[in-house]
């Protein structure tokens, strides 16, 4: 890196900690396409990478203050703000997996399950419940586990922005798990 370079990083190190919001957008001129392939490269979904990019700025701005550019540069920060956010999302996307397996646990028959009448009440809860968490957060849920959407098919079909629709499913799944497994503990 040239002298000169080193001098331009360093001021616009300065200007972004000082709070100039044209800073910000130099720096996401100039490295936002690394922090999205940096997404993209790691979680496979182009939507992901996108929520990602905007994330790290976003965070870039609001802890501009732990920006040391005598410990490192600029994108050399913003790379370690990517990589916290796409472990973010691969944490995300297990609870995803683990809630989605707890509902299915819970409402799929198995060789073990209670005779058919036994199951009727989590049935019943499941249904009732699926019509108090309203709309969209119902619908969606339903998209997702009945009529087997990905969360990309939902957000185009709804007209939703992707993360509401990954939002709506994780909040709806965790409502559901916590009220069948009420059902199943209450003796009979």
């Amino acid at each position: 890196m040239s002298t000169g370079e080193q001098v331009h990083l360093d001021d616009l190190a300065a200007r972004l900690r000082a709070g100039s919001s044209e800073a910000l957008a130099e720096a996401y001129r100039e490295w936002s396409s690394l922090v999205h392939t940096l997404a993209m490269r790691s979680l496979g979904n182009h939507h992901d990478a996108e929520d990602v990019t905007q994330q790290v700025f976003v965070a870039a701005w609001r802890s501009r203050h732990t920006l040391r550019p005598e410990r490192g540069s600029v994108p050399g920060w913003l790379v370690g703000i990517t990589r916290h956010k796409v472990a973010d999302v691969h944490a995300k996307r297990a609870r995803s997996a683990r809630d989605a397996a707890a509902v299915a646990v819970n409402t799929l028959p198995d060789e073990h399950a209670p005779p058919p009448d036994d199951q009727l009440a989590a049935r019943l809860v499941l249904h009732d419940e699926l019509a108090r968490l309203g709309d969209p957060r119902a619908t969606v849920v339903r998209m997702a586990f009945l009529e087997d959407l990905t969360h990309e098919e939902i957000a185009r079909r709804l007209e939703l922005p992707l993360g509401t629709v990954k939002s709506h499913v994780r909040r709806g799944l965790l409502h559901l798990r916590t009220r069948l497994e009420e059902v199943n503990h209450v003796p009979s």
